[in-house]
């Protein structure tokens, strides 16, 4: 390429791993990444050069960071890319802060905060005629003395997730379902009782299993304009307490009218970057309803660029070679897996998807981002392993 640059991730997990892979089956690059801990899927990878930094997170250590890497790769572009909210809200409040080499491709901090928020991003939601779940918004000035707004079961979680993680506790959930109001106020208590200020987002429970899941991931160009979705049908998610509803089974599929409805809310903001929303179909009505919108790629955005929309061309195309991009629905079935196909086959029930499942391996067709044939050291087989077969366990221990 005629213009050089250089992928700058923040993050540990493997989302990190998805996004570098895509830069590296692209392009042919490593990526370089910094996270918090010295372990996880980014360790000992030879398509990334991942260093880290406990204090990665916080505004003064990661804005050095980025200033430091800037400059010690002057004569390229770098193109800063975040792979949790923290970083990526880090990357919105600080674009006018980093050297004239670093391109952010975020919206900015003002929107990213409405949308991130919950309450407000259901607002906009309602403005638009996306559909979302029955919802009552507590906040801790109403205290506990309060009757239930609908009949469970119930749906709870923050409004704001990283001021949430931000106060751990002992029994802390990415998101609880409880049965009872009284249970309910029980997990409010905990939640403020944390030090959490926000408001808890409290919704009626949508009836059924993983397989009513789906993932949507989009890509605005720098002019605001969708160039890019895809929906993925999820057939099943992790369910251990911090993992509760991360992606580990995805087929990828079409769906016109869902798709238009949110290309018009995301043009109607004026959104650019990568998007990703958690939707369920509700059987009640037939109606799709969102949960929530990432303001970046997915956790599990390799279905994506496994479906054929590399996401790291994406980006390189609009932004480093100002490229038009011509809009895509993507539209190869393609499987997305983390678990190992004894973990899929035994907890994904509906004989259904298991035919397709066993289709689409057969065709070859699926994919794990965590493998790699460019990626593939002793010690990196032996940690993909173990993350791997950790999952027996935590589905016999965690799946209802």
């Amino acid at each position: 390429m005629e213009k050089k640059f250089i992928p700058l991730l923040f993050a540990g997990d493997i989302n990190v791993c998805s996004v570098a892979r895509a830069f590296h089956e692209e392009y042919g690059i490593v990526s370089s990444a910094y996270g918090k801990y010295p372990t996880g899927p980014c360790m000992d990878s030879k398509i990334i050069d991942y260093k880290a930094n406990e204090k990665a997170d916080q505004q003064d250590t990661f804005l050095k960071l980025v200033r430091d890497f800037a400059a010690e790769h002057a004569d390229e572009t770098v193109l800063l890319i975040g792979c949790g909210d923290s970083y990526v809200q880090l990357m919105s409040q600080n674009k006018n802060n980093f050297p004239e080499n670093v391109i952010a491709p975020y919206i900015d901090i003002d929107l990213m905060n409405d949308l991130i928020h919950k309450e407000k991003f259901y607002a906009m939601c309602q403005r638009t005629g996306v559909d979302y779940p029955t919802t009552y918004v507590h906040k801790k000035e109403l205290g506990m003395d309060v009757a239930a707004p609908f009949e469970g079961p119930y749906i709870v979680k923050p409004s704001n997730g990283i001021e949430y993680w931000r106060h751990p506790y002992p029994t802390q959930k990415k998101v609880y379902k409880e049965d009872s109001w009284e249970d309910v106020l029980r997990v409010l208590g905990d939640i403020y009782g944390a030090g959490y200020e926000d408001s808890v987002i409290i919704q009626n429970f949508i009836p059924g299993d993983d397989t009513y899941m789906r993932v949507l991931t989009n890509y605005s160009d720098k002019h605001g304009k969708v160039k890019m979705m895809c929906l993925g049908h999820v057939l099943l998610e992790e369910h251990t307490p911090h993992g509760l509803g991360n992606h580990a089974v995805i087929i990828t599929e079409q769906n016109e009218k869902l798709q238009s409805q949110f290309k018009a809310l995301l043009e109607e903001i004026g959104y650019v970057g990568f998007s990703n929303f958690d939707i369920k179909y509700d059987r009640r009505d037939g109606k799709y309803k969102v949960f929530e919108i990432n303001t970046r790629q997915g956790r599990s955005n390799y279905y994506v660029t496994s479906a054929g929309a590399n996401i790291a061309k994406l980006v390189v195309d609009d932004y480093i070679l100002d490229k038009p991009l011509e809009f895509k629905a993507v539209k190869n079935e393609h499987m997305f897996t983390v678990v190992p196909d004894k973990v899929a086959f035994t907890y994904i029930r509906p004989e259904e998807y298991q035919r397709k499942m066993r289709s689409l391996i057969k065709q070859g067709k699926v994919s794990n981002p965590l493998i790699y044939k460019e990626d593939n050291s002793l010690i990196r087989k032996l940690r993909v392993f173990k993350n791997m077969h950790r999952h027996h366990k935590a589905f016999k221990k965690y799946y209802k």
